[in-house]
C-alpha cells in the first residue's frame, strides 16, 4: 500500500493536522508537533492529545502513516558540550510528544560538525545523542534524514548515515528518510527512473531496506551533486516525473509515509492526486 501526502501546518494545535491532510486527499501526513524554530513549547495537554489521536482515527491516519518532524535548531553533533545538550534536551522533548500523540517515528536532521571538529567524531555524538534519546522515551523510532551536503551538514551519503546507525544500540528504533531532492544536491543523480533504482540499491547495500521508515518527495532547482538545498514543485525540477512514477510504482516504496514538501502547497492536491495514479489508486 501507498500512504501519500504532504507536510501540513499545525497551526492552531496539533490536532488540526490530521483535517488539513484529508482535505488535500493525502493518505499520509507530517507535522511539526511544536514550533519549529524555538528551543522550548507548552507541554500537549490531555485535551490536545485526545483530539489528536481520535482525528487521526476519524480520518484512518494509523501511526505508520504519519512522520513528524524535528526541530530544525537541533544539532546533536554540535562540537560545544553545551549546545550539544541543549540539542539533545530538546529532541528527548519531541520524541515524548511523538510518543503522547501515538507517533512512532520522528524524522531529524543528523547534525553539523561546524567546521570545529573531525567528520568521524561528530557522527560519533549524533549517535551517542540517539542512544541517550531512546533511553529516555520507548517504542518511538529516530528516523534519521539525508541531507543535501550544504555546509558542514552530515548524513548526505549512505555511508554516512550507516557510520550512525552501527552505532546506535537498538538498531530497531533507528531508520532513515531519504528526501530527493537532498539525495539529487548530494550527488546520486535522480534524474532517470535508472539513477532512482541505483540510488536504492545503493541504500539497499550500504544501510539496508529495514531501515527505510520514510521518503520527502521533492523535486531539485539545481542538478545533481549541486550540494544545494532548494525544492522544486514535482516535475518542474532536474528530476522529473517520470523518476517519482519509478519511486511510487517500486515496492521498496510500499508501507511508508511518502511525504511532499514542495514549495507550493496550492499544488499539493494535484501532485498527491498525480502519485496516486501511478499506484492505480483513485
Amino acid at each position: 500500500m501507498k500512504y501519500i501526502g504532504a507536510h501540513v501546518s499545525a497551526s492552531g494545535g496539533v490536532a488540526n493536522a490530521p483535517e488539513n491532510a484529508h482535505t488535500i486527499g493525502a493518505t499520509a501526513f507530517a507535522l511539526f508537533t511544536k514550533n519549529q524554530r524555538q528551543w522550548t513549547a507548552a507541554p500537549l495537554s490531555s485535551e490536545e492529545i485526545n483530539s489528536f489521536r481520535t482525528r487521526c482515527a476519524e480520518y484512518g491516519y494509523s501511526a505508520g502513516q504519519i512522520l513528524p518532524h524535528n526541530s530544525y535548531l537541533t544539532n546533536l553533533g554540535n562540537p560545544e558540550a553545551s549546545k550539544r545538550a541543549q540539542s539533545l534536551a530538546s529532541f528527548i522533548d519531541e520524541l515524548r510528544r511523538c510518543h503522547q500523540l501515538g507517533i512512532d517515528r520522528l524524522n531529524f536532521h543528523p547534525g553539523s560538525h561546524l567546521k570545529e571538529i573531525s567528520p568521524t567524531e561528530c557522527l560519533s555524538y549524533i549517535a551517542t545523542g540517539i542512544n541517550q534519546a531512546l533511553a529516555e522515551v520507548p517504542d518511538v523510532c529516530a528516523v534519521l534524514e539525508n541531507t543535501a551536503g550544504q555546509g558542514s551538514n552530515l548524513g548526505y551519503t549512505f555511508e554516512q548515515l550507516a557510520e550512525i546507525i552501527a552505532q546506535v544500540t537498538d538498531r530497531s528504533r533507528i531508520g532513515v528518510c531519504i528526501d530527493t531532492c537532498h539525495a539529487h544536491q548530494a550527488g546520486y543523480d535522480l534524474s532517470t527512473p535508472a539513477g532512482y533504482s541505483e540510488m536504492m540499491d545503493a541504500f539497499n547495500e550500504q544501510v539496508g531496506l529495514q531501515h527505510l521508515r520514510g521518503m520527502h518527495l521533492n523535486d531539485a532547482i539545481h542538478p545533481a551533486g549541486s550540494k544545494k538545498d532548494r525544492h522544486a514543485p514535482l516535475g518542474d525540477g532536474t528530476i522529473g516525473w517520470a523518476t517519482f512514477q519509478a519511486l511510487i510504482e517500486d515496492p521498496r516504496t510500499d508501507g511508508i509515509p511518502l511525504i511532499l514538501e514542495t514549495p507550493d502547497p496550492t499544488r499539493w492536491p494535484e501532485e498527491i492526486t498525480k502519485l496516486k495514479s501511478f499506484a492505480g489508486l483513485s
